[in-house]
Parts: C-alpha cells; structure tokens; sequence
C-alpha cells in the first residue's frame, strides 16, 4: 500500500515539531513574552524565507509535482512587507538582512530548488500549515503582548482568501488531499520527510539567534534578549 505524504509529514516530523515547541523563544513566546525588537528581527528573516519559497515555487510551475502544491493564496512575502512597514517604517527594506541563521536557510531553499524541486512541498508544509493552524494562536498572544493597533502588526497569519476558522479547516484538508494524490514513489516520500525536519531544524537555528533562555530552580521564567542585535 502507497504511504500518504500528508501522513509520513505528519507522523515524520512529529519529534521536530516537539522541539520547536520547546524552544526558549517559543516557550516564552505562548507564555505571553513578546517584545518588538526580537519579533521584528523574526518578521524580517521570514520576509527572506518566504519571498524566496515564494519565488522558487512560483518558477517552477511547469513542474507538475511543484505546481500542484502552489496555492498563491497561501503566498506570505506581501503580508510580510506590511509588517515590516509597521515595524520598521516605510524604508524597511534598507533595514532588514537576513541573520546568519536566516541566510542558511535561504540558501538551502534555493540549492533544493535547483537539484531536487519536489523537496520544495516540505517548506510549504512547514511554514503554511503552521501559519494556518498554530500561528492563529500566536496572532492573538502577539496583538496583547505588544498592544498593537486594530488591523495592524500581524498581518502574516491574515489570509484574506482563507479568512474564517471553517475556511482555513476545508483549506487544509484540501492541501492534504493534494499531497496524497501527487505521484511519489516512496523514496521521494522519504526525502520530503527528511526536508521537513530539516526545515524545522532551519526555523529553530532562527528562533535560536534571536536570545537565550534566562532559567532559575522555578524553571524558565522569560526570554533574556540580546539587546545589542538591532534590526
């Protein structure tokens, strides 16, 4: 019997997902510790993440596999660039690098992109479906923690295509059914998979650069960060 992408995604990286969780930044993050310089230096290395996947998928819509995982209403980088206008004020792009961390990650993107492009669903996986599912949840922790004006600071995890609770359920289950109907024979199942961990591995290096876990004998109490990073 023919192993389903959406399953092997989900059992496979199940571990990575853990670790992710579990991250300093994370941990104080759905604690409600959220501050602006950190989270904008965030914003700014997913502008690079997703403006490439973004560009890499786009431009490889003759390949069959690839064109039936890009769903253009899923797209982040534009999302992005009001949030960093917000952020960072309107001459944003003058302000923003990617992070050591961050510049890993792009390139990894790219170099997959060139040598093996179906291994492009698991960053879609990874970053749409957890803006979809989990980062509906972070929207609302950051909107309190950092007092954000109506309308503005979160637009990453605002699609407008996919905008209710119900629509962003039949979505996903819809991008599912898409995975488990590509024609991928069990080896190639098995890379997107390995891809998937390392996507997550490459998120959590992100999240990692951006500070460090200050703990006492209670356990973690909020994220300490490194202040001398401006961006």
């Amino acid at each position: 019997m023919m192993t389903k992408l959406s399953i092997a995604l989900r059992e496979g990286t199940t571990h990575a997902h853990t670790l992710s969780e579990n991250t300093a930044f994370m941990k104080c993050f759905l604690k409600g510790v959220v501050e602006w310089v950190p989270f904008r230096k965030l914003l700014a290395n997913l502008y690079w993440v997703y403006s490439t996947l973004e560009a890499e998928l786009q431009s490889r819509c003759d390949d069959p596999i690839v064109a039936a995982v890009y769903f253009p209403e899923l797209n982040r980088a534009m999302s992005l660039e009001k949030d960093l206008a917000f952020y960072f004020g309107e001459d944003w792009r003058n302000q923003i690098e990617p992070s050591p961390a961050g510049k890993v990650y792009v390139a990894r993107i790219r170099e997959i992109a060139s040598t093996d492009p179906a291994l492009l669903i698991a960053h879609s996986y990874t970053r749409y479906l957890g803006d979809l599912s989990g980062g509906q949840a972070l929207k609302n922790v950051i909107r309190v923690a950092l007092s954000l004006p109506p309308e503005q600071g979160t637009a990453l995890y605002e699609f407008e295509q996919i905008a209710t609770p119900e629509a962003k359920r039949v979505f996903k289950e819809r991008y599912r059914q898409t995975l488990d109907e590509l024609n991928l024979d069990e080896a190639t199942i098995g890379r997107i998979v390995e891809e998937a961990n390392l996507a997550f591995a490459l998120n959590r290096d992100v999240m990692n650069e951006l500070g460090f876990a200050e703990k006492s004998s209670k356990g973690l109490q909020c994220l300490v960060f490194k202040r001398d990073q401006v961006c």
